[in-house]
C-alpha cells in the first residue's frame, strides 16, 4: 500500500474516531476486535482525510488566487511570493506532528492486521492517533487561511 494511500487511510480512522468521542463522549473500545476492525479503523482514517482536503483545499486555493490577482503577480511571481504563506516553521511543525501520527496509525494498525488476536487496547491508540492527527490538520488548515486572510487584508 502506497505511503499517502496508509496516510489517508490513517486521516481517516482519527475524523471516525473524533466523531465518536463528540457523539457518545467517550472514545469508542470494542471489547473484542478483528483483523477487519483496524483495517476498517485505516479505511475510514483515509476518507476522514479525504474529506478534510476537500472540504478546505478548494476554498484555500481559491483565496490564493485572490491574492494573486490582488497583488498583480505572474505566476512565477506568485509561486516565489505565495510560498512563505504555505511554507514556515509552524506548518513544518504541524506537517511533523502529523507525520508522528500517521507512522503511529501505520505502525498500529500493521500489528492490528497481523496478529493472530489483535490487542483491543492498539485499536483504541489508532483511534485516539487519528483524533489527534485530524485535529492537527485542523489548526494547520485554519492557520493558512489565517495566513493568506492576512495577506489579502493588507
Amino acid at each position: 500500500m502506497a505511503s499517502s494511500t496508509r496516510a489517508l487511510l490513517a486521516v481517516s480512522v482519527a475524523l471516525w474516531a473524533a466523531v465518536s468521542l463528540a457523539v457518545t463522549g467517550s472514545p469508542v473500545v470494542a471489547d473484542a476486535c478483528t483483523r477487519a476492525d483496524f483495517e476498517a479503523a485505516v479505511g475510514e482514517a483515509a476518507q476522514a482525510l479525504r474529506d478534510l482536503n476537500q472540504a478546505n483545499k478548494p476554498g484555500f486555493q481559491a483565496k490564493l488566487r485572490q491574492l494573486k490577482t490582488k497583488r498583480g503577480w505572474s505566476h512565477d511571481q506568485f509561486l516565489a511570493e505565495a510560498a512563505p504563506i504555505v511554507q514556515d516553521q509552524r506548518i513544518a511543525g504541524y506537517d511533523d506532528q502529523s507525520a508522528a501520527f500517521l507512522a503511529r496509525i501505520e505502525q498500529l494498525g500493521a500489528e492490528g492486521t497481523s496478529a493472530a488476536a489483535p490487542d483491543c487496547s492498539r485499536l483504541a491508540e489508532v483511534r485516539q492517533s487519528m483524533t489527534s492527527l485530524v485535529e492537527v490538520q485542523k489548526a494547520k488548515w485554519a492557520y493558512m487561511f489565517e495566513r493568506v486572510g492576512s495577506e489579502l487584508a493588507r
